[in-house]
């Protein structure tokens, strides 16, 4: 990964010899960074005086009897507090970013469906007005759920700032570049990387090539972690160490800035005279983050059958219910296919979580036609789904000799919850309305006789 190249207002942590790059490696790891020396308290959290007059400020992500184990926070050395970052709010609207619950009743969300890539637009789109909600599930007032996403992005937020009291955003760009500068340091973010901003966690957008476009996961619940590896041990699928945080970087800016806020589901703006990135020092373990998805390691059967696409999952957001996530993100890469008389594709199958699907780039062997790079579906909860006939035809008369799935990065956002369609989803996005027809040549085998057909 190379060494983001600040903007000239901002000013950075050492590069420590080059070992960080521009982030610190590790994920849920206690960091700490300075952009100036001497701006890190040492020894406490909360000295009398701190260093060139910041002003100390904790982050908290989880409650504050947390379990020690679980407990998220972050201190924050900063020119003003977050006061200071807000004055009077004013309700405002971005009409395509919806929050659960969110029911049209013009809407069939019953069903199978699959999306072609939404277009990029032609007109001025930021972070904020180009985000399109796709589905919703749960209830963003209660904190359980999510929300999906397609963002369109052609321009960069000037002096403008933005943070989600409701939800941590899972970010999976599918065309161009973006830099989010963050109050905790700047993340640079392109196709095959993801990016986690936690809630609360203040950012501006900037487009480094574009135009953009990519999907969002918005969690309203438990943050995201990694799962269980259980028998796996302790290696393979996502490892901390690939997980990567900002260093320290601020502004100080004197200018005109607007700073929006979601909050229950509704936005607000707020006006100050000031950059609000002004955090010269930090540690803690409530930071954003991203992946380079490149260096997750997939595991599978080496002998025969097919297991849960659930071993192929990136990170997990932890429900109520042991085993059963309010999301997971799984990830379909390139991989070996060694089984032995075996179906090797995803079989079919209906279950109690509502899937939705997306594709980063190349081809998805259970479905070689219709779901294209920059595509979606959605197969939502106890609604049946699987290969369309030539994939079946294709994997059952295969010769089964170890093969290798190249060109080829997929996604899930996996929920216990039903995911319902915006009208946007519904009316305005490219859907491919003959897509249920994909099963319908799939013919009866049974005549009543043994063997195979």
């Amino acid at each position: 990964m190379n060494r983001p190249t600040f903007p000239h207002s901002f000013v950075q942590a050492p590069s420590n010899d080059g070992i960080t790059e521009g982030y610190m490696p590790g994920f849920g790891n206690d960091f700490e960074t300075e952009a100036l020396p001497g701006a890190l308290p040492q020894g406490q959290n909360s000295p009398q005086k701190c260093n060139y007059g910041l002003y100390g400020e904790q982050l908290s992500g989880t409650a504050f009897t947390a379990p020690s184990h679980q407990n998220e926070r972050t201190w924050c050395y900063r020119i003003r507090p977050s006061v200071k970052h807000s004055h009077r709010y004013e309700k405002i609207d971005l009409p395509y970013w919806k929050s659960a619950p969110h029911i049209d009743p013009d809407v069939v969300s019953l069903g199978q469906y699959r999306w072609d890539p939404v277009p990029h637009a032609s007109e001025r789109l930021t972070w904020l007005t180009g985000m399109r909600t796709m589905t919703t599930a749960g209830d963003v007032n209660t904190q359980v759920g999510m929300a999906s996403h397609i963002y369109l992005v052609t321009a960069s937020m000037v002096d403008e700032y933005f943070y989600s009291a409701d939800s941590e955003l899972l970010i999976v760009p599918q065309e161009g570049r973006l830099r989010f500068c963050t109050e905790l340091g700047i993340i640079d973010l392109e196709p095959k990387e993801i990016a986690i901003i936690p809630r609360g966690m203040l950012y501006r957008v900037e487009v480094l090539e574009g135009p953009a476009r990519g999907f969002v996961c918005e969690n309203y619940g438990q943050k995201f972690a990694l799962p269980g590896r259980g028998p796996i041990g302790a290696n393979c699928l996502a490892n901390r160490r690939d997980f990567k945080s900002p260093v320290a970087a601020f502004e100080d800016r004197e200018v005109p800035s607007r700073v929006v806020i979601k909050w229950c589901g509704q936005f607000h703006e707020t006006h100050i005279g000031h950059s609000p990135l002004d955090v010269v020092a930090w540690h803690g373990n409530y930071a954003p983050c991203k992946y380079d998805l490149r260096t997750y390691c997939p595991v599978g059967a080496v002998l025969f059958d097919h297991p849960d696409p659930s071993i192929f999952t990136v990170l997990t957001a932890p429900s109520g219910v042991e085993g059963t996530a309010n999301i997971d993100f799984v990830l379909f890469r390139e991989r070996w296919m060694v089984a032995e008389n075996t179906f090797r594709p995803p079989w079919y199958h209906k279950n109690i979580m509502s899937e939705l699907m997306g594709n980063i780039y190349g081809q998805y062997d259970a479905k070689p036609k219709g779901f294209v790079p920059g595509g979606m579906s959605l197969h939502n909860m106890m609604l049946p789904h699987g290969p369309d006939k030539n994939a079946f035809e294709g994997a059952s008369n295969a010769d089964l000799q170890a093969q290798k799935l190249d060109n080829t990065m997929s996604f899930m956002f996996e929920t216990r919850f039903p995911q319902h369609l915006t009208a946007y989803a519904a009316k305005e996005a490219p859907l491919q309305d003959d897509y249920i027809d994909c099963w319908v040549d799939i013919e009866k085998k049974f005549d009543g006789t043994p063997g195979t057909k």
